[in-house]
């Protein structure tokens, strides 16, 4: 595999220049969980062993972060945590029928998925551990009330499928077996139709009075879109592993193109930002963004 080292880095400096020009003012909060930041470290520090313990660590987590600022039950993290509880809890229900072929494959996947996010929680804040940047754009807005539940979920999505379910997949390859495109791989296109059946009505959970009048107004079309969005996310995120796997020989080239996935994601994040009514539509060209990067390299 080709891999051009300089190229790579020139990219990775530019990402890293784009963030800054796209990023936006945030209201000052502190860089951690205060004032429960001992108990969220405490809550994720053991990774989780299989998906009941997925389920039973977000639930944790929940308990933290709906007490944290701005005012109980609206930290801005805590939105995103309610929506991946939601659909974590699909995938269990998943697991034990017909349509999936692989379950232990598919529940390895979701807990190395949950314990990067977890990994990121308990980063966040500690000296010499900090998250990965496409975190910490949504992490560094927990307290942010200018920005809406929904921007603030959207942005947790952003980090997790853009940047983590590439590695969660890559690791899954080396606790189970590189399996291409095998039977594993129609059980993780299964989760596209978890996403299909619950982002619209989580979507209109967290939207306000005029994004739920646009809802009303587009129909079925905004959920038609989303389906799009999820799907084509989730497709470049196996590319992307893809790669990284073909990687993984080389620790040098491996942490360039993990470099490359963090920064184009965090880039993706603060585009999400720039305005909600574009928000499909920039983070599939974010995206793209990303993939052709990912070819040059």
């Amino acid at each position: 595999m080709n891999f051009d080292r300089v190229q790579v880095q020139n990219s990775a400096d530019r990402l890293a220049a784009g963030r800054q020009r796209l990023a936006r003012a945030v209201v000052a909060s502190s860089h951690d969980w205060s004032p429960a930041q001992q108990e969220m470290l405490a809550t994720v520090a053991t990774p989780p062993d299989d998906i009941a313990g997925v389920i039973d660590r977000l639930k944790a987590v929940q308990k933290v972060l709906d007490t944290l600022p701005p005012s109980p039950g609206t930290n801005r993290v805590a939105a995103f945590n309610t929506l991946y509880l939601t659909i974590t809890e699909q995938v269990a229900t998943s697991l034990t029928g017909p349509d999936v072929t692989d379950p232990d494959w598919l529940e390895t996947l979701d807990v190395e998925f949950a314990r990067l996010y977890f990994k990121a929680l308990g980063a966040w804040g500690v000296a010499g551990a900090d998250p990965a940047d496409a975190w910490e754009v949504l992490f560094r807005r927990a307290h942010d009330d200018s920005i809406t539940p929904m921007d603030a979920a959207v942005l947790g999505v952003n980090a997790h499928i853009n940047h983590d379910l590439a590695l969660a997949v890559v690791a899954t390859w080396h606790r189970l077996g590189y399996s291409g495109d095998r039977p594993q791989h129609p059980d993780y296109l299964l989760v596209n139709r978890i996403f299909y059946q619950q982002i619209p009505l989580l979507r209109r959970r967290f939207a306000t009075a005029w994004q739920l009048e646009i809802d009303r107004c587009v129909g079925d079309l905004d959920d038609w879109s989303q389906n799009i969005l999820v799907r084509t996310t989730r497709a470049l995120a196996w590319e992307q592993a893809e790669i990284l796997w073909h990687l993984r020989d080389d620790p040098k080239d491996l942490a360039r193109a993990l470099q490359i996935l963090d920064r184009a994601s965090a880039c993706a994040g603060e585009t999400l930002l720039t305005g909600t009514s574009l928000l499909k539509a920039l983070w599939l060209t974010a995206s793209a963004w990303a993939k052709r990067l990912f070819k040059r390299a």
